[in-house]
């Protein structure tokens, strides 16, 4: 192995190295973590609300599409 071989393993070591502590540090930055999950829960409660408020349209909107269906069919049946 060359002198050159060494130095550029030495480079890609340290690269490595230096992703590692990356990683690390964000696993150990606790407040971090706590406000992405936060505002991942956040954004899930929202979309949650946001299908509540829109349930009782929905059931109207199958309750007319029931009606519809049947009163077309009584009509064939006539």
């Amino acid at each position: 192995m060359t002198a050159d071989d060494l130095r550029h393993e030495i480079e890609q070591t340290r690269e490595r190295l230096g992703e590692t502590v990356d990683e690390l540090a964000a696993k150990a930055d606790v407040k971090a973590r706590a406000r992405a999950r936060a505002a991942e829960l956040s954004g899930l409660l929202t979309r949650s609300e946001a299908i509540q408020r829109r349930w009782p349209a929905a059931m109207i909107a199958a309750g007319v599409a029931i009606a519809a269906l049947a009163l077309a069919r009584r009509r064939r049946q006539a």
